[in-house]
């Protein structure tokens, strides 16, 4: 058998990640010489990322209109990259969606200046040009930005704030003093057993950090309704509903394999890698929590749309 025949999945996307990263032909051939007995040459090298950049292309363009997507959750990051000779932060925008079945796919990662209205809006334009319907809930991280784009798209589906980074906002607005006290009610209140009890301790929180720190109440409140959107949902489904972390997962992930690379070379495989991580298997995602109960919300919001 012939050297290259033995190469993997697994091995194309070492030699793929590697080369996105910013490591040169040359090294990924030395890293990869041992493991191969010496028969990685550069036309391999060279071969393996014609056929991510392929791919990458192929999956950006790929039709959307049937994918049963019932959630979203999107999110940001930021990542340093090369431009013009120069270390410069960008945005990678992400977009996670839930299939029927619970399971999560990633559905875009676009490299964006920042996380602007027009930003998001190019994201979400994409998506539904695509052929991607719209969703049931919406999962944020609270950017005035991306809230904004999701209005003049799906103004009418429902938008869960993030709670963990609502909880950063509430410490970011008091004395290091208040943060356990803060972290105690925030916690007892948005974890309650109830819709009911939600609500109780909602007030109970707007009551009494509004006379021990007004700072901290303003934050809650403008937060709104957003913020308890999961309470509307099958509590089995809370846990998963209540946050963005299914992409903050992806972020320190990402984030942790490319530490060694302290600037990417460039924006555009900023993006690649990210994609290429979830597209060789490098790093996979399971379903929700409370997925065996999402196709009670699809017939129910079925029988609203019909109604509608």
């Amino acid at each position: 058998m012939r050297a290259y025949q033995r190469r993997t999945k697994a091995a194309d996307a070492l030699i793929a990640s590697a080369y996105l990263s910013g490591t040169n032909t040359r090294r990924v051939r030395r890293a990869l010489a041992a493991l191969f007995g010496g028969a990685v040459g550069k036309d391999t090298v060279s071969r393996v990322w014609r056929k991510v950049q392929t791919d990458w292309d192929a999956w950006n363009a790929r039709p959307l209109k049937d994918e049963p997507i019932v959630r979203l959750i999107l999110d940001g990051t930021v990542v340093r990259v090369r431009l013009d000779k120069k270390a410069t932060a960008i945005s990678l925008l992400v977009v996670i969606g839930v299939r029927e079945d619970g399971q999560k796919v990633l559905l875009a990662v676009k490299r964006m200046g920042g996380e602007t209205t027009d930003a998001w809006r190019a994201v979400l334009d994409d998506l539904t040009s695509r052929g991607l319907r719209r969703p049931q809930f919406v999962i944020v991280d609270g950017g005035a930005g991306l809230a904004c784009a999701l209005a003049t798209v799906w103004n009418d589906v429902p938008v869960q704030r993030c709670t963990v980074h609502k909880h950063r906002n509430l410490l970011a607005c008091a004395p290091e003093r208040l943060h356990d006290e803060i972290t105690a009610d925030y916690t007892d209140m948005i974890y309650a057993a109830t819709p009911q009890d939600i609500a109780d301790r909602r007030k109970a929180f707007i009551r009494k950090w509004r006379l021990r720190h007004k700072a901290v109440a303003d934050s809650l409140e403008e937060a709104g309704d957003a913020l308890f959107a999961f309470a509307a949902l099958p509590p089995s489904q809370w846990k998963s509903a209540r946050t963005t972390n299914a992409i903050e997962r992806l972020h320190e992930e990402f984030k942790r394999r490319i530490k060694t690379q302290t600037v990417l070379p460039s924006a555009d495989t900023a993006a690649m890698l990210f994609w290429a991580l979830l597209a060789s298997g490098q790093i996979a995602m399971r379903k929700i929590d409370g997925w065996n109960t999402l196709s009670t919300v699809s017939s129910d919001q079925q029988k609203l749309d019909a109604a509608a």
